[in-house]
Parts: structure tokens; C-alpha cells; sequence
């Protein structure tokens, strides 16, 4: 009788059990497939062909068209694109450091502060360095004649990742057309930024970058957590850079690839489909749902 009596009780509470299994198996399995593969179609080229030391050339090292930059007390490292670009795609295979990195960032992205000091346009891939038991933030954002004045509105998207960047390289890229800009992390697309306005969309041409450094007063928890030099060096590396894009020289007829099979430039259903399932399980922040935000500053949401 006892037995009986707890059926009913026990059912629901089973139920949560399997959904809670189909989740974490759905996690554990990785997103859908996007269906197409973007950088299949840009080739790889080694960083002395693309790229050169930008600060802190005694914390860089190339070997066979790889890259190795290092943080420790002394200096960080960073590098630059040899020529800008007014679109484009823009990718680099990325392995971070394990353990303590709090406080340090790892980064590529297209700027053009050097040439528009004060009112400058940004587009970031950053890894926020992390303690022991939590995993890296992967931040990604979008800065329009903006600066680190005090006017610098940010349009944050944070994620965490569906596996460990510090056990393998993995493929991380910005697709940036006259209409959208496309992230993407070994050919999922993670976020989409579309063209709303001229005023929330940078035209002007950028560079590429990237660097290792130390941004202890906000990186990791607001600051909470600051680098700490008893684990340096603290060691970014890069490998299969890809870098198609239209130049300021290039042809009127220049177009940057395209996201999708299609050739439209729009994600196809599949590829929206990975992206929904990645904001789904691994977005952690979206500025544009940050009530502490002033949304009269990014109209675009």
C-alpha cells in the first residue's frame, strides 16, 4: 500500500528528473550544426603575412606562421593588421592559458583608435580571465565614436563556452558587412548585430588586432578579481589567421564573404537555429536587458 500511496508524488518529481538529463545531454552534446562553414571559405594565412608586432615585442614569438604573446609584471603584448578594412571576414584559431588568469584579457578585434583618438569604432572577441573554479567569459562588443573617456557605450553580449578553450585551439571570428556584424566560434554564429541606423553601426575603416593584457580593475567580477603575477606568464596563442576582407584601395565590386550557403549574407534558418540553442544555454549577459542601462544610448534594442 505504501508503495502505491507514493506514485503519484513520485511522477512529477521523475519527469523533472528526465528533463533535467535531456538538458544536460543536450549541453553536453554541443550546438546544432550551422549547416555552413564560413571560414571554409577564406584561407589561412601565416601571422607575418598579415600582421606585425603592434607593443611588446620581447613578450612575442612566431614559429611556422604561429603566434605566441605573454603577460607577466614587465608588459603585455599586442599585435596589428597590416593594412585596415572597410569590411570583411576576420578569424584566428585562439588557445588560452588554464588556471588563474583573473584580471587578464585575450583578445582579437578591429579598431581604428590609432586614427579616431577619442571617437573611435570597435569590434571585440575578448576572453575574460577567470579563477580556478569558473570558466572564461567570452565577451563580445560593439563600440560606435565611442572612447575610454567617459562616453564609451559599450554593447556587451557575454558567454560562456560548450567546452575548455584552454585544451585546444578553437576558431573565433568577426564577419562585418555593410548590414550586420556575425560572431562566430568555430563556425557558430553566437550573436548577430544588424545595421538599424548609420548612427549605431560603424562604417569607417578598421584595422585588426590583438593582445594580451592586464585589466584587473574590471575584467574579472567588476574587478573583484585582480591578475596575479605568482602565475605569470600568462600566455595567449594564435594559429590560422584568416583575413578576407575589402580595403580601402580595393575595388568598388569588393564584397566580404558571406555568412551563409546562400550567399545573401543573412544567416540561413540553420544557422539561426545554433545560434538560438548557444544564447539559449550559454549567454550569461545582454546589455540590452540591463535595466541599469540607459536605453536613450542604444536605441538599437
Amino acid at each position: 500500500m505504501p508503495s502505491h500511496f507514493c506514485l503519484p508524488f513520485m511522477a512529477p518529481i521523475f519527469f523533472l528528473f528526465l528533463a533535467f538529463l535531456m538538458i544536460s545531454f543536450s549541453k553536453a552534446q554541443g550546438p546544432p550544426s550551422p549547416g555552413y562553414s564560413p571560414s571554409s571559405r577564406v584561407s589561412s594565412m601565416n601571422f607575418d603575412k598579415g600582421f606585425r608586432n603592434l607593443w611588446g615585442p620581447q613578450h612575442q614569438t612566431v614559429d611556422q606562421g604561429s603566434l605566441t604573446i605573454w603577460l607577466d609584471k614587465s608588459s603585455g603584448s599586442g599585435f596589428k593588421s597590416l593594412q585596415p578594412y572597410q569590411s570583411g571576414y576576420f578569424g584566428a584559431a585562439m588557445k588560452l592559458q588554464p588556471g588563474y588568469t583573473a584580471g587578464v584579457i585575450t583578445s582579437f578585434y578591429l579598431s581604428n583608435n590609432e586614427d579616431h583618438p577619442g571617437n573611435h569604432d570597435e569590434i571585440d572577441i575578448e576572453f575574460l580571465g577567470t579563477t580556478p573554479d569558473k570558466p572564461y567569459i567570452l565577451q563580445t562588443n560593439v563600440y560606435i565614436r565611442g572612447s575610454g573617456d567617459g562616453n564609451l557605450i559599450g554593447r556587451e553580449m557575454q558567454f560562456h563556452l560548450w567546452f575548455d578553450p584552454t585544451q585546444d585551439y578553437h576558431n573565433y571570428a568577426i564577419l562585418w558587412t555593410p548590414s550586420e556584424i556575425i560572431f562566430f566560434v568555430d563556425d557558430v554564429p553566437i550573436r548577430m548585430y544588424p545595421r538599424k541606423s548609420d548612427a549605431t553601426f560603424p562604417t569607417r575603416l578598421m584595422w585588426v588586432y590583438g593582445s594580451i593584457w592586464d585589466a584587473s580593475s574590471w575584467a574579472t567580477e567588476n574587478g573583484k578579481y585582480k591578475a596575479d603575477y605568482n602565475y605569470q606568464p600568462f600566455i595567449g596563442r594564435y594559429t590560422n589567421f584568416k583575413v578576407s576582407g575589402c580595403t580601402a584601395n580595393g575595388p568598388a565590386s569588393c564584397r566580404p564573404p558571406s555568412a551563409s550557403p546562400s550567399g545573401s549574407g543573412s544567416l540561413s534558418e540553420q544557422q539561426v537555429t545554433a545560434m538560438n540553442w548557444v544564447q539559449r544555454n550559454y549567454l550569461v549577459y545582454d546589455y540590452c536587458h540591463d535595466p541599469k542601462r540607459d536605453h536613450a544610448e542604444i536605441p538599437e534594442c
